[in-house]
């Protein structure tokens, strides 16, 4: 992108509704961070996991525990450079965005809503549930949505993913991979700073992570392939093409029963779309044999759906 095209997609709507995704995600992800990985110190593989160790770390050498939030600013801003050296400006504005507000999010939690006023007083390691397990299982639930989501506008958290971007391209793991050995090396380092139990919690605590944010993601990508047969073939198409503004194949087929030669219309539908075609063949009346899949990810034109809009308004 050159600064006229910048400069042109910083005034559009796409942009500031991403933009208030990306700062409701990040700060979803600090109150995770902050509230249920900071007081117990429990390490998950992610760069606030290595700010915490190198703020114990600190703390055990000097007396002075550095600021979690200052350490994290600091590497996803040292990460951020070597992306730009090494990985060749692939990371845009959206990783610049989310990777950098992280540290001065916290920072915000530090200063105004410290832990300390939610901590449990019967928990034996400092909680804010009371039990390691229970923080755990909030810190991954909050961090795979926000995760998600991100995800879903093209977005990321920053930090690990730099990281795994990197060993992805010099190593030559795949990004799961990358990700997997990234996240496992920096939860051994709070070898450091926690018990051995406790490193065995943060590692089964990243595995976790990682199958949740597959969950979440695959929710919110999730489409229907949609199969019809029926006489009214051509009323359906021009449903789904007018009024769903979706692209739709035709296929000649034959009934291997009675032999007779019919049209199959295939199609992509969101949750909705596919509710909306249903309602519209009951109300008709329409004669139809339909089968219904899930699809857990769509590329290409599918999503382009003014480039059908416009087609139709040039008819």
């Amino acid at each position: 992108m050159n600064a006229k095209e910048i400069i042109s997609y910083l005034g559009t709507k796409k942009f500031w509704i991403e933009l208030f995704i990306m700062t409701v995600g990040m700060i979803i992800t600090a109150c995770a961070v902050y509230y249920f990985l900071v007081p117990s110190k429990l390490i998950i593989g992610t760069i606030s996991g290595l700010s915490i160790v190198i703020s114990g770390i600190s703390e055990k050498l000097f007396g002075l525990a550095l600021p979690v939030s200052t350490v994290i600013f600091v590497i996803n801003a040292i990460l951020l450079i070597l992306a730009y050296i090494l990985i060749d400006k692939e990371f845009g504005i959206k990783t610049v965005y989310t990777a950098l507000i992280l540290g001065p999010l916290m920072r915000i939690l530090e200063t105004y809503f410290p832990y300390d006023r939610f901590i449990n007083p019967n928990s034996e390691i400092p909680s804010v549930m009371g039990d390691i397990w229970f923080d755990l299982c909030c810190f991954v639930l909050l961090l795979s949505a926000s995760q998600a989501v991100l995800f879903k506008i093209n977005a990321s958290t920053g930090g690990l993913d730099i990281l795994a971007k990197i060993v992805n391209k010099y190593l030559h793991f795949d990004i799961g991979a990358s990700v997997s050995v990234a996240g496992g090396i920096i939860c051994c380092t709070a070898f450091a700073i926690n018990p051995f139990y406790m490193v065995v919690i943060g590692l089964i605590g990243t595995w976790i992570n990682g199958l949740v944010v597959d969950y979440f993601t695959a929710g919110l990508n999730n489409r229907k392939r949609v199969c019809i047969i029926s006489n009214e073939h051509e009323k359906i198409k021009d449903y789904i093409v007018k009024d769903l503004s979706r692209g739709v194949t035709l296929y000649d087929v034959r009934g291997g029963y009675s032999g007779e030669k019919k049209v199959e219309l295939e199609v992509l539908l969101t949750k909705d779309e596919f509710s909306n075609l249903m309602a519209f063949i009951n109300n008709e009346n329409i004669n139809a044999f339909i089968t219904a899949g899930n699809v857990s990810e769509v590329y290409g034109l599918w999503g382009d759906k003014n480039r059908i809009k416009n087609a139709q308004k040039k008819m």
